[in-house]
């Protein structure tokens, strides 16, 4: 009796323990639905619901919660590079990525990025609760069937120069622009643009950075 008694204090601080959450989801219906249910779990709160990107590391350095939820496709700045930021500035604040595509690309850049979690965001609430606790708990929670799609993509077969070009086209920048910022001639940037094209069996160069972004490859 006396070890129970012992052990009961304990179990009780721990299990009144509340997790504190930033959600960050530009769909308004979206985001509240997901505000609401978490706080339905007597041991979730959130702390702070965002529509954009800009303000996630402002509000966590504020408030800093225990967990940060973020869309990995938001304005202003998306989820994964939010994460980095969190990373290196609030590095206590773990963060679960939520995904509506599963792209394996995007799992990828994630866990570069420092994530802990990455799930979709149709998963049943009481699984993405328990990412959550999990995530919070130090564990890294990634969905089963989004981390074997990306074990089984091949191999990125442009050249590390070909990426760099195609990162700064998927940037938005025009040729002139890449060819001014890699010391490189217009003709040669164009001739890059072209050998990724035909690599990725794309229509054109938006095609190329869509297909290549999917994979991870940018």
């Amino acid at each position: 009796m006396a070890d129970a008694s012992a052990d009961g204090p304990d179990e009780k601080c721990s299990a009144s323990r509340t997790i504190r959450i930033l959600l960050a989801e530009d769909v308004a219906l979206l985001r509240g639905a997901l505000a609401g249910l978490l706080d339905l779990e007597p041991d979730l709160e959130v702390v702070a619901e965002l529509g954009s990107g800009d303000a996630i590391v402002r509000a966590a350095l504020r408030l800093r919660p225990d967990v940060a939820v973020l869309d990995v496709d938001l304005p202003g700045v998306d989820g994964v590079t939010a994460a980095a930021e969190l990373h290196r500035r609030l590095p206590e604040c773990r963060v679960l990525i939520l995904t509506g595509l599963g792209r394996p690309g995007d799992l990828r850049r994630a866990l570069d990025a420092h994530a802990h979690g990455f799930v979709l965001k149709d998963v049943p609430p009481a699984e993405l609760a328990a990412a959550i606790r999990r995530v919070a708990a130090g564990e890294q929670v990634v969905d089963p069937q989004l981390a074997l799609v990306a074990l089984r993509q091949p191999e990125s077969p442009l050249t590390p120069r070909e990426a760099q070009v195609l990162r700064l086209a998927a940037e938005g920048a025009d040729v002139d622009d890449i060819a001014l910022v890699l010391g490189l001639t217009v003709g040669t940037v164009r001739n890059y643009l072209a050998s990724c094209i035909s690599k990725l069996n794309a229509r054109n160069r938006i095609d190329a950075v869509r297909i290549a972004g999917d994979f991870g490859w940018v």
